[in-house]
């Protein structure tokens, strides 16, 4: 009997997922604007907070709100998005240059929402074994090589800055190209090891597991019928849509489907 019950279930839970409405969901990979230094290798963020960022930062908003968002996510753990969140509705938080204020807070508050959701937890990135297993098997010049090339990548956003709109940096940056030279990266660590000795795997693994519990805090907040924009750094945008994608119930929208084109 229980066996024939879980065939059942089997058969009809497809349908039952697919009678609900999705969540959709839309991630905007960004860079940090209040430069905290925190990456392999940072961009160097123009002052966001002067007249003219600050109207590209409302031409984001008001791009993005055309998608309706439901539920916004960012990049800051659930305790602080949610106290600063409350502080910015009522204007008692200081000013601050930081992307989850100007992008996330922005368009939350746009959209009437009463709640942030911040997505973020601690994750160890253990690079010094990385760095050990390369100096002691010939690859210290690969390794900063491989270090060189990430540098160049925030380099590029960092010049974009000169030319380009903050919709128009964040256009070039949610390109599938660039999502995928930022996600090669992280794979090319998975070199870096041989027989029982894997810091490159054990460095992915690490990163990874943030990335799932990001996701999952994105998953246990949905729900169906949502549109949700989550804000988060580049580099963790290709682990992030691979995961929601997967998720069923949940639609993946192109973040350059609404971002402006100027």
């Amino acid at each position: 009997m229980i066996r024939y019950l879980l065939a059942l279930c089997l058969v009809f839970a497809p349908a039952a997922l697919q009678a609900a409405e999705p969540a959709r969901v839309l991630i905007v990979g960004t860079y940090h604007f209040s430069n905290p230094g925190q990456d392999q290798a940072n961009v160097e963020s123009v002052d966001v907070t002067v007249p003219q960022r600050q109207a590209e930062l409302q031409a984001v908003t008001d791009a993005l709100a055309k998608f309706e968002p439901t539920l916004v996510g960012v990049e800051w753990p659930a305790d602080t998005a949610s106290t600063q969140y409350v502080q910015y509705l009522n204007g008692s938080l200081p000013p601050s240059a930081n992307e989850v204020v100007q992008l996330g807070f922005r368009l939350a508050k746009q959209r009437g929402l009463k709640q942030v959701h911040g997505l973020d937890v601690p994750g160890e990135f253990p690079f010094e074994a990385v760095q050990a297993w390369a100096q002691s098997n010939g690859k210290a010049d690969a390794l900063s090589a491989l270090t060189e090339q990430a540098q160049a990548i925030t380099a590029r956003i960092t010049a974009l800055q000169a030319t380009h709109t903050i919709g128009g940096v964040l256009r070039e940056m949610n390109t599938q190209q660039a999502i995928d030279e930022a996600a090669s990266f992280y794979a090319e660590f998975l070199r870096y090891g041989k027989g029982e000795q894997q810091p490159g795997v054990a460095l992915n693994a690490a990163w990874a597991e943030r990335n799932f519990a990001i996701c999952a805090r994105l998953l246990q907040a949905l729900k169906p019928g949502d549109h949700a924009v989550v804000f988060y750094g580049q580099g963790h945008v290709a682990q992030l849509a691979s995961c929601a994608r997967a998720a069923p119930g949940v639609e993946l929208v192109n973040a350059n489907d609404f971002l402006p084109t100027k």
